[in-house]
């Protein structure tokens, strides 16, 4: 809810303002003019009907000067990472120094440091509007890899009266199977990895889909993350997750690469894509901070093709993925940021963009339409 945005509405979400249930809104404005009158049944929303001009009783809400929008979702966050830099200090950098320090610091973590940056992170999401969260977790080098992973188990289980929070369980080169199927056990609910920054990053990729299978669940891959136009593991995750049932779905995140290649790379990867319904997510903060430091003169956007994207009906969602860590050292975890530099440097209307933060992101991870 917001008042003077121009920013739009789709479909009602379930209502709860200040924990109770509120009975009617009355003169609520739409993005298109329309004023209406929203009605709540057992705290989600039944009926939108015009606005009947009738005055508020106490038990209702007026927003007479308010424009009602959906709450925004999150579809690719670092809750583990998140809120780190104060204690970090980290040096500006690219996706491989951030990666570095980013390393160097995980052994002095405990669970319960974790857990406390991880809950204030979610906290200021749904402070912001964000009712929904997927937040990939490291699993972490040396003998107790399952830190960040018992860390964001009891934070979500702690908000679960007041966020959907989904854990995505991020698998480094070097972490073993072992450590990866504990962490199914414990409650992830995705599977995924960076393969493009492996040695092998088919093996790499094949390697997680192929536990992904084992176990029966979605995957959610950091895709490309590197204007390196030959980098297209995007592709290969397409073709290989082809058959793979509604059950177990698959998102890819970044996808910088996919913005660097020529037309007609561009719509044979699309296809592959839209045939798999992959879901694909744009981090646009993250990405417009870690990518381009090597080129000095006419720096790319490291942007993935949002607008070839859409206009093809790929499932497309956008998120800030890092907020105040090693990887980006500003960021309000609010989605009208995101937003606001999808259209700045993306090119989308203002109409996408928020519906990217919002129902786009909300397909993307598999949670009904608000």
């Amino acid at each position: 809810m917001t008042r003077n945005s121009s920013l739009p509405l789709a479909a009602p979400l379930p209502l709860v303002l200040g924990g109770h249930a509120v009975p009617t809104l009355h003169n609520a404005t739409l993005v298109d003019g329309r004023i209406v009158d929203v009605h709540i049944v057992g705290g989600r929303v039944y009926d939108v009907v015009p606005a009947q001009g009738l005055v508020p009783s106490e038990d209702d809400l007026d927003l007479t000067g308010f424009l009602l929008l959906t709450a925004p979702a999150e579809p690719h966050a670092h809750l583990d990472k998140a809120l780190s830099f104060d204690e970090i200090r980290p040096p500006a950098g690219d996706l491989g120094s951030a990666i570095e320090t980013w390393e160097n610091h995980t052994p002095s973590l405990t669970v319960e440091s974790i857990a406390e940056r991880a809950r204030r992170a979610a906290l200021l999401l749904l402070g912001n509007g964000t009712t929904a969260v997927r937040s990939h977790v490291n699993l972490l080098r040396g003998d107790q890899p399952l830190r960040g992973i018992q860390a964001l188990v009891k934070v979500r289980e702690e908000l679960s009266s007041v966020m959907d929070i989904q854990l995505v369980a991020m698998t480094p080169y070097v972490v073993g199977d072992e450590a990866v199927h504990a962490a199914l056990d414990l409650g992830v609910d995705f599977l995924g990895g960076h393969p493009h920054q492996t040695p092998d990053p088919s093996g790499n990729l094949q390697r997680l889909l192929a536990i992904a299978r084992d176990r029966r669940v979605g995957v959610d891959m950091h895709t490309d993350e590197q204007t390196n136009p030959t980098m297209l593991t995007l592709e290969e995750l397409a073709h290989s997750v082809r058959d793979w049932p509604s059950s177990m779905p698959v998102t890819a995140g970044h996808c910088v690469s996919l913005g660097m290649v020529t037309p007609e790379v561009l719509a044979r990867v699309i296809e592959a894509v839209k045939e798999s319904n992959v879901g694909i997510v744009s981090l646009p903060i993250t990405n417009l901070y870690l990518q381009g430091w090597d080129t000095p003169v006419a720096m790319p956007r490291g942007l993935t093709a949002a607008r070839a994207l859409i206009d093809a009906g790929v499932r497309f969602g956008a998120g800030a993925d890092n907020v105040r860590d090693p990887y980006n050292p500003l960021g309000r975890s609010d989605a009208l940021e995101t937003a606001m530099l999808l259209v700045t440097a993306g090119h989308l209307s203002v109409e996408e963009a928020y519906r990217a933060v919002s129902d786009g992101a909300r397909d993307v991870m598999s949670l009904p339409k608000s």
